[in-house]
């Protein structure tokens, strides 16, 4: 029985990701975008996105198109079962996170609030 990921990474932001880290790669350190959830934000919780070289030794890592997304257990109990994407409009590009655990977001999509 194959188990259905926690945390899925979409082709657009695996595409994103690997020229981020294409242009800022140095000396080499293999890098990887790390997404965690914070308390704050204008709805109780916000993503955060950053470049790491360091992974933890509990971090859960994915693995798509030759880049890889870290995420510490803490955060995945929140993202259970979401997608990462990155979206590209006319308004502007950005990374963003189809949580099914959101029960509201915010205008700007970098906060959210669950279901009671």
């Amino acid at each position: 029985m194959t188990q259905q990921p926690r945390f899925s990474v979409s082709d657009a932001a695996a595409r994103r990701i690997a020229e981020i880290i294409a242009v800022r790669q140095d000396d080499s350190i293999p890098h990887a975008l790390r997404v965690a959830v914070s308390a704050g934000g204008c709805n109780g919780f916000q993503y955060e996105f950053r470049l790491d070289a360091e992974t933890a030794p509990d971090d859960i890592t994915i693995e798509k198109n030759g880049i890889r997304v870290v995420v510490d257990p803490g955060s995945l109990d929140l993202l259970e079962g979401s997608e990462l994407d990155y979206i590209d409009k006319l308004m502007g590009a950005h990374f963003a996170v189809k949580n099914p655990n959101a029960a509201s977001s915010c205008g700007c999509g970098t906060s959210f609030s669950l279901a009671g």
